[in-house]
């Protein structure tokens, strides 16, 4: 299953509504352990480190978060990394990361329930998501305030793991995790790229979570579904849930 735009909604570019909160905590952390750097510097250095991850993201590659601290810092001064101990990089790290968790994106109502009866008939469930500048580990918690970690036999984020949908890749290495076969599985998510061509792709079965009526992608999925509340009853041509 699919996180953003499936189980959760905050667009790829609400990350940076966030950004307010990560520039002033980096420079208070900055200017706290006797590093003054000016806001104006933080601004330029940000979107410089979005075009970084970018260019990354275009390939279907991804980096640990700590990689877009750094490149935060480099755009500032090529020698700040060099002169901040191991301890402040984790707390700049930590400051980037978590504002996320304070003003949380919405959820599928239906979730929880749609989860829980597809647990209860015997179906192992999977996460694989891209990150953009939040990381799996936080978005972890996040799926805990929300009561829907424990649904999960396991999770893929893609920041963890260096491979973004739709590469057929991290989809594989989800599969491998829980034990599961491309045949028999089935991929639910919300974009057309990513989820329904990346798993079909993948040699799974796919599942389109569409609110508009008569959504199509250029790679037809086998169902499509307005929210989750409504995949336990999901059908498709050779299958059913």
């Amino acid at each position: 299953m699919d996180f953003w735009g499936t189980l959760l909604f905050d667009g790829p570019s609400s990350d940076d509504r966030y950004k307010r909160t990560r520039l002033n905590d980096f420079e208070r952390i900055l200017t706290g352990a006797g590093t003054r750097v000016k806001r104006a510097a933080l601004d330029s250095a940000y979107e410089a480190s979005g075009s970084y991850l970018r260019r990354i993201w275009g390939t279907r590659r991804d980096v640990p978060v700590q990689e877009h601290v750094g490149a935060i810092l480099a755009a500032v001064d090529p020698r700040l990394h060099d002169r901040l101990s191991p301890s402040l990089m984790r707390d700049l790290v930590e400051a980037y990361s978590r504002p996320i968790l304070v003003v949380p994106p919405a959820v599928d109502i239906g979730a929880r329930d749609a989860l829980e009866a597809l647990r209860a008939r015997g179906h192992t469930l999977a996460l694989v998501s891209n990150t953009m500048r939040t990381p799996g580990v936080t978005l972890r918690k996040l799926l805990g305030q929300y009561g829907l970690l424990d649904c999960f036999a396991h999770t893929t984020f893609s920041d963890e793991v260096g491979i973004r949908k739709p590469d057929p890749a991290i989809f594989g290495l989800t599969l491998r995790a829980v034990g599961g076969e491309p045949e028999t599985a089935v991929h639910v998510g919300d974009d057309p790229v990513l989820d329904v061509q990346g798993g079909r792709g993948a040699g799974m079965r796919v599942i389109l979570v569409s609110a508009r009526a008569g959504s199509r992608a250029e790679v037809t999925p086998d169902a499509i579904i307005p929210s989750l509340a409504a995949l336990p009853a999901a059908r498709g041509s050779r299958w059913k849930f």
